[in-house]
C-alpha cells in the first residue's frame, strides 16, 4: 500500500472512531438537513486539522456531503434548511451551513434574505473564512 493510500486510511479510521460521539451530539439526525432514519457519515470541515477531533467534524447525511463535495449540484430546496442549522450551537454545523448559504446568497433570493439576517460571532466568522465547503 502507498503511504498515501495508508495515510488516508489511517484518517479515515480516526474519523470513524468519532461516530459514537457524534451519533450522540446529533441524536443520529442529519446535523446540517435534519434527516433522521438515514446513513449518516462523519465529514471534516476544511481546513482540515492534523488529526480530526469533533469540533471540526459534521455529522451529515449521504445526500449532503454529496451536495458538499460538488457545490455545482447544489439542490436549493433541499438547502432551504439552513433556516435552522445556520443558528446551530455547534459550531462546525453552524460553519458549514453558513458556507452553503454564502455560496447560495448569490443566485437564490431566500438564501440571501437569510444571510443578510445573520449574526455570526468573530471567531465563527474567522473559521467560515478560513476553508471553503
Amino acid at each position: 500500500m502507498s503511504k498515501a493510500r495508508e495515510k488516508h486510511a489511517e484518517r479515515l479510521e480516526a474519523l470513524s472512531l468519532l461516530g459514537k460521539d457524534l451519533t450522540r451530539r446529533s441524536r443520529a439526525h442529519c446535523e446540517l438537513c435534519d434527516a433522521h432514519g438515514i446513513k449518516l457519515a462523519p465529514y471534516e470541515v476544511k481546513p482540515a486539522q492534523e488529526a480530526p477531533d469533533i469540533e471540526h467534524t459534521v455529522f451529515a447525511c449521504e445526500f449532503c456531503i454529496g451536495q458538499l463535495l460538488k457545490p455545482k449540484t447544489f439542490s436549493t430546496d433541499h438547502w432551504r434548511c439552513l433556516n435552522t442549522s445556520v443558528w446551530s450551537e455547534i459550531a462546525p454545523v453552524q460553519i458549514v451551513a453558513v458556507r452553503v448559504l454564502k455560496h447560495l446568497a448569490v443566485n437564490v433570493e431566500w438564501a440571501a434574505d437569510l444571510y443578510d439576517q445573520l449574526y455570526i460571532a468573530p471567531e465563527i466568522a474567522q473559521r467560515i473564512d478560513q476553508g471553503e465547503m
